[in-house]
């Protein structure tokens, strides 16, 4: 008979009823495609304003936890719902999912992967999109809401308006003023980085074997980077404009039986982050589990 203890551990290792009912749609994610999945959703959504609902260092922690003991050989399907975030730890999580499953990736976005989230889904060898999935713009934002290439476009036209007219001079003065000595180059540095980043995970990845695959790559980010083209960071970028610009697009709606299961899955996570305290779920076919709430992070095993 076990112990008090044991029951106990079996109860926090089974979790709530919203726990029970995710990891079975969970499993029939797993059961359709016969490769490791792994769920990563944020709650920010359902709860505004929470901290470390964003892609942060913190979530490499729970990748480790729900990868550990995986057969890598099966690849890896990871299911995205997240507003993106600091592109250092994209760029951390990246590698490391390489790592561990080399570019045999697939992304799945059931509804918004934004962002450093987007950035994520182009280093996967496709990206499993539906009719009302989103990716967004991958321009870097400085802080939570400065968009670098818009103050670095708002320069160059102070200039050149500075240029065509020295009466402009005091139009532009107390806005210019407002810039730290280094901004400026922070700018232009993050959006080096973020586009080299993102165009190395394209050409050795999703367009390794696709003809003229820089250009091609040029052509993703030149769309996808570009915040005059785009006009605001938060534009959805639905399925067909993503596969019309050049990424390797599979929709849902294609496979059924797998639709179902994707979508079942979402609804789960939704739940999930609605009625708990859980602020980020990464999760795992096998049940194995890292939950993010408010205060707390739960782990809980198989």
């Amino acid at each position: 008979m076990p112990s008090w203890n044991q029951i106990l551990d079996e109860i926090r290792t089974t979790g709530s009823t919203h726990d029970v009912i995710r990891r079975r749609f969970l499993k029939q994610v797993y059961d359709k495609s016969g490769r490791n999945v792994i769920l990563y959703y944020s709650g920010w959504l359902q709860k505004k304003d929470i901290p470390g609902a964003d892609v942060n260092d913190s979530d490499k922690n729970g990748f480790m936890t729900v990868i550990h003991q995986l057969d890598r050989t099966k690849g890896l399907d990871l299911i995205l719902h997240t507003p993106g975030g600091s592109v250092s730890a994209t760029e951390s999580l990246v590698d490391y999912l390489r790592q561990m499953f080399g570019t045999n990736i697939r992304a799945i976005v059931p509804q918004l992967a934004m962002s450093a989230g987007t950035m994520i889904a182009c280093a996967a060898k496709t990206i499993m999109m539906g009719k009302q999935s989103s990716l967004g713009p991958i321009d870097p934002q400085l802080g939570t809401s400065i968009p670098a290439h818009g103050v670095v476009e708002e320069f160059n036209r102070a200039y050149n308006e500075i240029k065509a007219d020295q009466a402009k001079i005091a139009l532009w003065q107390p806005i210019i003023a407002k810039y730290h000595p280094t901004l400026i180059g922070e700018c232009e540095k993050a959006i080096q980085w973020a586009n080299e980043m993102v165009k190395e995970w394209l050409t050795t990845g999703m367009l390794e074997n696709d003809q003229d695959k820089d250009t091609l790559a040029d052509k993703i980010i030149k769309e996808l980077a570009d915040h005059a083209l785009m006009k605001s960071h938060s534009r959805h970028l639905a399925a067909q404009r993503c596969k019309d610009m050049g990424l390797h697009i599979e929709m849902l709606e294609d496979d059924h039986e797998f639709q179902d299961a994707v979508l079942s899955l979402h609804h789960a996570c939704i739940h999930t982050l609605t009625s708990t305290p859980a602020t980020k779920i990464i999760e795992n076919h096998e049940g194995v589990a890292y939950i993010q709430s408010a205060q707390t992070v739960l782990i809980q095993q198989k």
